[in-house]
């Protein structure tokens, strides 16, 4: 392998990234969409409290996993863009040239997964750092500091869960080839699946270990709730679903005709 192959794959990577419209969209929209949405649902609350319509606020409120509500409805943006770095290629047919100019296939899938998790990781990190803030000063008087034991964790592990949901986009994406198959599962899954199987009972206990599941359980702060994965529990659990997506990715670019 010659020495400027990496660089040579990353560079190629990042101006695909670039000139893809619908990528460089998806990514906007994550931090658009997170950022007016924690706005928003911070001075609703806010409001129904100062008009003394507290019963309009869910009694288990807490302030700092509001502070998260808007990032994972802007996730939605994210698992697009992870989906979309992939199936774009094989739906415009690209992904032949690709192939054809980078023949050691794993090397191909590590510089995109490397150039487009870690474009990713920096949007999530902006993401994460803009949006539970904008909350906590949506909600005035009822908010909560940054500065609050545990919350700067959950922070941080709200821009590793998006990364990592990221990335399992992108594996899912490559080994199903195809942007609405990808979206049509991954959707349903961390937005209506998790939610709906988490409260069913006996189900719930299985439910946890789901990857949308598993990795909330990253943003929570204060006493372990009995029955629920640990922050920690929850990160690796949402590690695991990401190393089997994208190894799936892995083995189905290297073993099956472009």
């Amino acid at each position: 392998m010659s020495t400027n192959a990496v660089p040579a794959v990353l560079r190629s990577e990042w101006t695909k990234l670039r000139t893809i419209r619908s990528t460089v969209w998806m990514l906007a929209l994550t931090f658009v969409i997170s950022v007016g949405l924690a706005v928003t649902s911070g001075v609703s609350v806010r409001t129904a409290y100062q008009n003394g319509n507290s019963s309009m606020v869910r009694a288990d409120f807490d302030p700092v996993y509001s502070g998260f509500v808007g990032l994972l409805y802007g996730q939605f943006a994210l698992i697009a863009f992870g989906c979309l770095l992939v199936t774009s290629e094989y739906g415009s047919g690209t992904i032949r040239a690709t192939i054809a100019a980078i023949p050691q296939r794993g090397l191909a899938y590590a510089g995109k997964l490397l150039v487009g998790c870690g474009t990713a990781l920096v949007v999530a990190v902006a993401t994460a750092f803009v949006s539970w803030p904008a909350n906590e000063a949506a909600l005035g008087p009822y908010g909560v500091s940054i500065g609050t034991p545990g919350v700067l964790r959950a922070v941080a592990g709200a821009a590793l869960y998006l990364t990592l949901v990221c990335a399992l986009s992108v594996g899912v994406g490559t080994v199903l080839r195809n942007s609405a198959l990808t979206l049509g599962i991954l959707i349903p899954l961390f937005f209506i699946i998790g939610p709906i199987l988490s409260r069913i009972p006996g189900v719930d206990k299985a439910a946890r270990f789901l990857p949308d599941q598993a990795g909330n359980q990253i943003m929570t702060v204060g006493e372990h709730k009995a029955g629920t994965l640990t922050p920690l529990e929850g990160l690796l659990v949402l590690i695991a679903w990401t190393v089997l997506a994208v190894g799936g990715g892995h083995l189905r670019l290297r073993r099956r005709d472009v």
